[in-house]
């Protein structure tokens, strides 16, 4: 009797063992399944051009690279020819995630609801533009915002750029209680599309002041490309929160739950110099739709037409 006991528990021991060997064999086939069919899968993504738009393409092609090899699934960069095209893309699911600016970013979140401010760079959370001038009007550095420039000929970038017009139109008006078309007047306000244009365009002389992120100025004078005593900053703005990447609210259906809490922290922990380079950050800090609310308040109240 007690040999048949043990015989009997011997059998069922080996079946437990082979249901489990099964099952864990069932769950390696749904993990590798997982992994082969997101490997099937694209994560396209975009950036707002303010910069030369011909280089797009040779600059972010380290990021997605990079995410490829992080994230064990396809990533491919699509270039954007404008700011409205970079949001455009985002609504209509061409491209899942994009490098926004703080405008473009609400706006392309209010277009897809669910979307996520992922993360920005560090300095974005207390980003500022300049207003710079030519040599010619005489005007120099100060503290105090330059009432001078009232009645001159003034670039922006972009009309949908953060640091290169609503930002620095928001603080125009909260100055002379005018907004610029009427600061300026109309036929003396211009927008130049980007902010190394505006830069160039105040330093021709093309326009007598302009404003643009102070990040780019920086660089161009760095890189000789801006004389900066031709071209000369006479006020910075106060902070903001800028540059984001935002994600559609779609990814973890696509690519698995926990995909873009995985993303996140991939780009927090992103210690590429290539990558980090691309975007002109030294890291990324998490954020959320929240850091972004000081700009969607300014932009109910920025007129341009």
């Amino acid at each position: 009797m007690k040999r048949e006991n043990i015989r009997r528990s011997a059998a069922l021991a080996s079946i437990i063992a082979s249901a489990v060997v099964i099952s864990s064999c069932g769950e390696k086939k749904e993990t590798t399944q997982s992994s082969e069919n997101n490997a099937h899968k694209v994560l396209r993504f975009s950036a707002i051009p303010d910069q030369d738009t011909t280089a797009q393409a040779e600059r972010y092609a380290p990021a997605a690279k990079w995410l490829s090899d992080k994230l064990g699934i396809t990533v491919e960069f699509i270039a954007s020819s404008d700011y409205p095209s970079s949001v455009d893309k985002f609504t209509t699911g061409d491209i899942q995630l994009a490098w926004f600016g703080g405008v473009s970013g609400v706006q392309a979140r209010n277009e897809v609801p669910g979307s996520q401010a992922l993360v920005s760079g560090e300095k974005d959370l207390a980003f500022k533009s300049y207003f710079i001038a030519h040599e010619s009007t005489g005007l120099n550095k100060s503290d105090a915002f330059p009432t001078a420039i009232k009645g001159l000929t003034f670039s922006f970038g972009s009309a949908g750029s953060t640091s290169g017009c609503i930002m620095p139109a928001h603080f125009i008006v909260e100055n002379t209680t005018q907004g610029p078309l009427d600061y300026f007047g109309k036929d003396k306000v211009g927008f130049s599309g980007s902010h190394d244009k505006t830069a160039f365009q105040v330093q021709d002389g093309t326009y007598q002041v302009g404003a643009l992120n102070y990040s780019t100025y920086d660089r161009l004078v760095k890189e000789g490309k801006i004389d900066a005593s031709k071209c000369r900053v006479i006020w910075e703005t106060p902070t903001y929160a800028d540059y984001n990447f935002t994600a559609r609210g779609d990814l973890d259906k696509t690519f698995g739950e926990g995909f873009t809490s995985k993303l996140q922290a991939a780009l927090v922990e992103c210690t590429d110099p290539a990558v980090l380079k691309a975007f002109d950050r030294n890291k990324f800090v998490k954020v959320d739709n929240a850091t972004f609310q000081g700009i969607a308040d300014v932009m109910k109240s920025v007129k341009l037409k």
